[in-house]
């Protein structure tokens, strides 16, 4: 028979999880054992704490709460066996979200140090570049460019996010440096579509003006590959400098209309407003505000 701490340490991983099925895996026991010892503390608690389907599983508001405690309850009794420890053990999951361009590009980079020193860790990265709903997938720090508006989040500005008008020093050579945007207007330009509402997004300008393209040659749905139509001299496009400043400094991008650009967006790193913020979150969150910050590792300009 599980005692409560076992029951609790289960909960807490399927709290986690997106089903009883992941939780049992993270944990290496069987789905039934999870099914058991979630049955179990539901009937010494006297209240459910997921709504169970033949489909999916979804925690109650009850859970939540009790998760919350839950985990903290956990990691003062984890750290009455490390304080004799010269350095704590960091153990667990930790729910990441970002843009995906950020994503591919940086949050690696940044985080191996933190994988090496603690392998105790486990990181689960969800890349979107909409907003994403922290309760329904389990997120403990996310990473996002603009505002963020929502009171249910603790968010702290890191480092400005230019934008600028870019394109090969082949393309700029064969079509000549558009000096207004009605020139721009007159060359082969890319559209990037927002995957959440199908339309494209203006591109933006000093003084508050937005330009939509009238012919655009290229219009795809991921930055990224319109970044390569640009590096391939087919199109010229508005991009993030953290995704254009490498090619900059290889000369395989050059910024146009310099004077007409808008004023930087800010990179954002936010948490979930509830509660105290466990140990291993507060790491993460604070290694992750230090790397975004620093302009040697994330491009805050376009040179």
């Amino acid at each position: 028979m599980l005692n409560r701490i076992e029951m609790v340490r289960i909960f807490c991983a399927a709290a986690e999880s997106r089903s009883f099925r992941e939780a049992a895996t993270r944990l290496g026991i069987s789905p039934q054992g999870v099914t058991r010892a979630i049955q179990a503390l539901e009937s010494e608690l006297g209240e459910p704490l997921f709504h169970r389907n033949t489909r999916q599983v979804n925690i109650t508001a009850f859970g939540q709460r009790y998760a919350q405690e839950a985990r903290m309850a956990l990691e003062h009794f984890d750290a009455l066996f490390r304080a004799n420890r010269a350095e704590p053990e960091f153990t667990g999951r930790i729910g990441i979200t970002a843009p995906q361009a950020i994503g591919r590009r940086y949050l690696i980079p940044f985080l191996q140090p933190l994988i090496a020193a603690h392998p105790a860790l486990q990181f689960d990265l969800r890349l979107d570049d909409q907003m994403t709903d922290a309760v329904e997938a389990q997120i403990d720090i996310g990473i996002r460019v603009g505002m963020i508006r929502d009171r249910r989040y603790v968010a702290r500005a890191l480092a400005p996010v230019p934008l600028c008008v870019v394109a090969s020093p082949e393309l700029i050579e064969k079509t000549g440096i558009p000096g207004s945007l009605e020139a721009l207007d007159q060359c082969p330009l890319s559209v990037l579509i927002d995957q959440k509402n199908g339309r494209p997004w203006p591109w933006l300008f000093a003084d508050g003006q937005t330009f939509n393209p009238t012919r655009p040659t290229l219009i795809c749905d991921d930055a990224e590959t319109e970044l390569e139509a640009m590096l391939a001299g087919i199109t010229f496009g508005q991009v993030p400098a953290y995704l254009a400043e490498p090619y900059l400094k290889e000369g395989k991008l050059q910024t146009v209309l310099h004077a007409d650009a808008p004023p930087p967006w800010d990179l954002f790193i936010y948490r979930p407003q509830q509660g105290p913020v466990s140990h291993r979150v507060r790491l993460v969150f604070d290694h992750l505000k230090e790397a975004f910050s620093d302009s040697a590792r994330f491009p805050q300009d376009t040179m």
